[in-house]
């Protein structure tokens, strides 16, 4: 690949990566509240990123075109993880404006264990396999037939390491002490939206889903 195959496909990806979706609204809502717990669920991203680069590289994209049941089951299994936490969402922010965080401290301490941060970014970036489709729309183009496994890896490590960088970026900035402390009051009101937002991408990621089950 050349370099400028290269920046092609890092531009790209940032574009990708960047673009408003459960992702992005995820990392936001989590770090008006806490920067540990944002960071965390940008790690939990991260490892379903790491997983579909590697399944698009490794050519998953073809096995999902040949058997469109497979995209089927995982879009309606991903889509109904994304209405369950539209709706966990939705009723955190109702329930915030009865009783809102005193503080950015106890805003933070709502938000539970670390873990469970990393938890939900994992399983909502896992839940949309079209990454993989869209991924070897980008890739497919500008790899060989038959790549090296270096050049396979180096692809992986690049739109990774890309992405974690631009996710990071977006949760420091958000989860400064100021920006937190401007939030607070509006961290009702983002929930809400948020929940509103993860319902209706999960209802028309499983409609998709049951679509493709029975076409």
């Amino acid at each position: 690949m050349s370099l400028a195959q290269w920046t092609t496909l890092l531009l790209l990806n940032i574009a990708g990566a960047a673009s408003p979706g459960p992702d992005i609204l995820l990392i936001t809502r989590t770090a008006i509240r806490s920067r540990r717990h944002a960071l965390a669920t940008v790690l939990g991203i991260q490892v379903g990123v790491l997983f579909w680069c590697t399944l698009t590289v490794l050519g998953f994209a073809a096995l999902l075109n040949a058997f469109p049941a497979l995209l089927g089951f995982l879009q309606l299994t991903g889509g109904a993880w994304l209405v369950w936490m539209g709706r966990n969402m939705l009723r955190a922010g109702l329930r915030e404006r009865k009783d809102p965080p005193l503080d950015i401290r106890e805003a933070a301490s709502r938000l539970g264990r670390l873990r469970h941060s990393f938890r939900l970014g994992l399983a909502t970036n896992l839940s949309n396999p079209k990454i993989v489709l869209f991924l070897s729309a980008l890739i497919a183009p500008l790899l060989p037939a038959s790549p090296s496994v270096l050049l396979a890896v180096g692809v992986v490590v690049m739109l990774s390491v890309s992405s974690v960088i631009l996710q990071l970026g977006i949760a420091m900035m958000v989860s400064t002490p100021g920006m937190r402390r401007r939030f607070l009051r509006a961290g009702p009101w983002i929930d809400i939206v948020s929940g509103v937002f993860f319902l209706v991408a999960g209802a028309v990621l499983a409609y998709n889903g049951l679509a493709d089950l029975f076409s």
